[in-house]
This record gives C-alpha cells, structure tokens and sequence, in this order.
C-alpha cells in the first residue's frame, strides 16, 4: 500500500502529512524530538486494517513550517492546524492517537472540540486537570535540586544550539534514554548548573537496536540536522501560555471515549504524571475504556513494541468506528 506526502494550506500554514490507506481518517500525533515519520510502522498496520492512516509534522517540525510569536506552539493553535487538516480531507471527525506533546493536544481537543473527536487512543502520558500553578514553577523548584530538561529548555538560546550541534548523537542518546532499556530518571542525578542536556544523557549503544534501526534513526536525523530543534523546543516555552488558556477548563474531565497504553517502565508515569497516574486517569476521564501496560517497554512505546501497539490500536479503532474498517468520513460513524 503506497505511501503518500503532501502538504495541506491550515490555519495559516503549511503542514506535511504522511498518508496511507483510505476510510476513517486516524491521526497521529508525534512529540519531542520526533516527526510524524515516527509513526510510519503504525501508518502501515492501520492502513492495511482499512483506515486513513495521516501522521502531520505538527508546527515546527519536519517540513511543516516554524511560527513566530507567544502563541505559536500552543495546543488551541496546532489544534486549529488539525481541524483545518480535517476540513481538508473533508472529514467531520476522526480517531485521534498521541504519544507526549501530541498526548497533551489530543486531551485538549477532546476538551475543546469533543464534536469533532471520534475518539483518543493515547500512549504513556495520561490526562491530569490543570495544575493550581504555572508548569514552568514547578520545574523551577526541581531544577534546585537537579537538572530537569523542562526547566534547560525555556532559556532560548544553550538547548538550541547545544541540540542543533550534533542532531544524529543527541537522538541516539534521548532515545535510548527514555526507552525501557535505559532508566531516564538517573539525569536526576545530575546539578543543573552548569549542565547541559549531553552531560546527562547516556551514551548509546551502536545501532541497530531491537526496536530502532540505523535507516530509522537516518531518516529522523536528517530532518533535525535541516532544521534544528528551536521547532520542537518552542512547544516547552508555550506550556505556561498553554496554561494560561486552559483557564476554563480547570476542572473539565475527557467525555470522549478513550484508550490509554503504557509502557511499564515509562518515565512519564514513574516521574512526570504525579504519584498516582491511573487514578486521576480514571476520575477524569467518564468513558475510559480500557487501560493496558506492556511490560518492559519505556517512553517510545510504538517503536519498542511494534507489534503490540498495532495490535490494541486496531483492536480499539474497531470498538471507536462500528461497521469496521472502510467507513467513509461522518459524524454518524464515530459512535
């Protein structure tokens, strides 16, 4: 089955999808420092199951071009990029999945645009309600006591160019870093003064990995190596911005229908998602129907665990579409 590239007119931009297959649209939404090729395994197995797989390069990565302004690279804006996607392929609703920053997006639009959500299928970061204070405080208090990404990446300027100087090194080293073979919280060890991102990451092992290969990594790397990080680091610098819009959505819960998967040894859960993740899970979200760990695997669950996560996403795309694979676009087969 032929994969597709083309770029849609948005909400003022310009956006890049990858696409495979035709039927109910399915979106994938990447993180940090990914792409939507990231996605290119799942893209294959939903589309052969007899959906429209579509993988965006959200705002600021790959070929989907960099905004300026406060506002830029927040969820309400790329949010709007994604419905301006939808309109496009003349969709009223689709089946939204999202690991990282594209599981934060796909809780909010589950807030925001329920109507236009048929359902979110989200990996290792689990919906919690706005905190009482601005994000960027809170890693300030941490990062007292250790260096904390979040906190390195709001200064403009040492992370860009620390990230840009060798991309290809600094995705090999994170991403063996935040998988289950590796335990991400030992960068806690470490002073933040003084400390860069590289001083605490690990070396990586030599490719190719179990679950990433050297051509993978390639493809990702000359990406990065064209544009640089500033994209993708522009999306921690919003989250203060982002709380400041969710405002009146402080005590919403996710009405949606939604799946969530983790990987057992996923830094998010063990140290970013409070000390009891599933539970305010279960108490905000009123139609949560299932939640699955898989065992031994870290933060990149759908590379690590290739063939599971396909698994459960087409097992879960058959409950959200009923009539199965192959509906065309509208409301009515959401659900």
């Amino acid at each position: 089955m032929e994969t597709r590239h083309r770029f849609v007119a948005t909400n003022g931009i310009r956006m890049h999808i990858t696409e495979r297959g035709a039927g109910y649209p399915v979106i994938f939404c990447h993180g940090f420092p990914h792409t939507g090729y990231i996605w290119h395994r799942q893209l294959a197995a939903v589309a052969a199951a007899g959906y429209h797989a579509i993988a965006p390069d959200l705002r600021g990565y790959g070929r989907t071009g960099p905004k300026d302004g406060p506002d830029a690279y927040t969820n309400l804006a790329v949010l709007a990029d994604l419905l301006g996607l939808l309109d496009d392929i003349g969709a009223e609703q689709a089946v939204f999945v999202g690991l990282d920053f594209g599981a934060a997006l796909v809780w909010e639009a589950s807030l925001r645009a329920p109507e236009r959500v048929a359902g979110v299928i989200v990996l290792n970061n689990p919906y919690a309600p706005r905190p009482p204070r601005a994000p960027t405080q809170l890693w300030a208090e941490a990062a007292r006591r250790h260096f904390l990404h979040m906190d390195y990446f709001q200064k403009t300027g040492p992370a860009d160019a620390e990230l840009g100087a060798n991309p290809r090194e600094f995705l090999a080293r994170v991403y063996y870093a935040l998988s289950g073979d590796y335990h991400y919280l030992d960068t806690w060890r470490y002073p933040a003064e003084g400390t860069g991102y590289l001083d605490v990451l690990p070396d990586a092992p030599a490719l190719p990995w179990s679950w990433l290969s050297v051509e993978e990594l390639d493809v990702l790397a000359r990406e990065f190596d064209r544009t640089g990080f500033s994209g993708g680091l522009g999306w921690y610098r919003a989250l203060d911005r982002n709380w400041e819009l969710t405002a009146e959505y402080a005590d919403a819960k996710v009405g949606v229908p939604a799946y969530f998967v983790y990987g057992e040894r996923d830094t998010d859960m063990e140290g970013f998602s409070g000390r009891d993740p599933l539970g305010v899970l279960r108490a905000n979200s009123t139609d949560l129907r299932a939640v699955t760990e898989i065992a031994g695997a870290g933060h990149l669950l759908q590379l690590e665990r290739t063939e599971q996560v396909d698994g459960l996403i087409v097992e879960y795309l058959r409950d959200l579409v009923p009539g199965g694979a192959g509906q065309r676009y509208s409301a009515a087969s959401s659900g």
